[in-house]
């Protein structure tokens, strides 16, 4: 069987699929790769160090996306899935419920689709969840850029012409982007405060270092496997207003919150960005599902009210050495659970390929996928 490692065409991605390691793994399980010329070099991976470690390089990119099991980082683009062989197998963060388009023409061509990003947050699948592994690295990243944006240290320091306070640093979502925030934070230095709706983090939160902020809720927030939904009225009412007066306090925000692992919800409005101190700083993590502030510009940084409002897309491919090593042993990890005799084997009466599965046999398999592709039809 036959794993094709294509470029990753998205504009500013640097990152690539498999890294010379995991290939060599997946060699010795009994499969032929085929990677793409010069797919690795973006991310520290020369071409050389893919054929050191015995995988065929190809210039043609119809043929390695020809193969029987794509590996990719990005959701294919529609050429892409044009060149991939009906009955084939796609493996990557397909995100399917922003890019339904891809969806349906993945279905189309049947291919089997498993985006990893819905694989489900369980203790057998933890070695294969690429969300996670990528979302530390934008909480680790976040954390270094409010830090170099900010006019201010992080940490208190003695020094001779006098002492130097703390910055206050507030992290809004404590999950695993939250979390890493948080402790990079609090490693620079500073006071940090943390908030989440699901009050079940709040021992995590204080275990990396954060003091927890919160209210207690009418209603649980908890959607499950580690993702947070919607608030009632009532309840967002009186989130709101913990978060206007933390960020009235704060120097750095940090946003990382997203609603069933997906969508950024609105949480901090352009009022709560007037209010705060001249020169803070809110980082904005949320900006690949929409953004958490109003005056957050995706892609871009701007200056309103004093305060400087970063919204960086696509965080870990600004480490994409490490975030090819961690997305590789992930997509390594999934492929190898489902090997047999030298070749991947479908089955979704598993709980990971079940939750995993989008496309199949020219269907969705993925239930809120399919859901939101009928709404996206009417």
């Amino acid at each position: 069987m036959r794993i094709g490692v294509p470029k990753e065409t998205t504009a500013g991605e640097r990152r690539v699929a498999l890294v010379p390691e995991s290939g060599k793994k997946l060699i010795q399980a009994g499969y032929q790769i085929l990677v793409e010329a010069g797919a690795g070099a973006p991310a520290g991976f020369p071409d050389a160090s893919y054929s050191e470690a015995g995988i065929t390089l190809d210039t043609d990119a119809a043929a390695v996306l020809g193969s029987d099991l794509v590996l990719k980082v990005n959701p294919p683009e529609s050429s892409e899935i044009a060149a991939m062989a009906a009955g084939s197998i796609y493996l990557g963060s397909l995100m399917p419920l922003r890019n339904l388009a891809a969806v349906r023409a993945l279905a189309a061509r049947r291919v089997t689709a498993f985006s990893t990003d819905a694989i489900p947050r369980t203790t057998r699948a933890q070695a294969m969840d690429t969300l996670s592994s990528m979302a530390n690295i934008a909480g680790y990243k976040g954390a270094l850029l409010a830090a170099a944006e900010l006019g201010k240290y992080f940490p208190m320091l003695m020094t001779a012409a006098g002492m130097v306070p703390p910055a206050r640093v507030f992290v809004i979502g404590a999950a695993v982007a939250g979390l890493q925030a948080i402790a990079t934070a609090r490693r620079l230095g500073a006071n940090v405060f943390a908030t989440d709706v699901r009050p079940e983090v709040k021992e995590q939160i204080e275990s990396v270092g954060a003091k927890y902020v919160g209210i207690e809720l009418k209603e649980a927030a908890s959607a499950g496997g580690g993702y947070a939904k919607e608030l009632t009225e009532e309840d967002r009412a009186r989130q709101l207003e913990l978060l206007a007066a933390q960020c009235a306090q704060s120097d750095v925000v940090i946003t990382t919150a997203l609603i069933g692992g997906v969508f950024a919800p609105r949480l901090v409005s352009a009022d709560m960005v007037r209010s705060m101190r001249p020169g803070a700083v809110i980082v904005d993590l949320a900006a690949d599902g929409g953004g958490n502030c109003e005056l957050s510009r995706l892609g871009d940084t701007v200056t309103v009210h004093g305060v400087t409002i970063l919204a960086p897309l696509n965080l870990p491919s600004t480490m994409p050495l490490h975030a090819s090593v961690l997305f590789s042993r992930n997509l390594t990890a999934f492929v190898q659970a489902f090997t047999k005799d030298k070749a991947f084997q479908l089955d979704f009466t598993d709980d990971i390929q079940q939750g995993a599965a989008i496309t199949h046999d020219g269907e969705v398999k993925h239930v809120r996928t399919r859901d939101a592709l009928q709404k996206d039809e009417t």
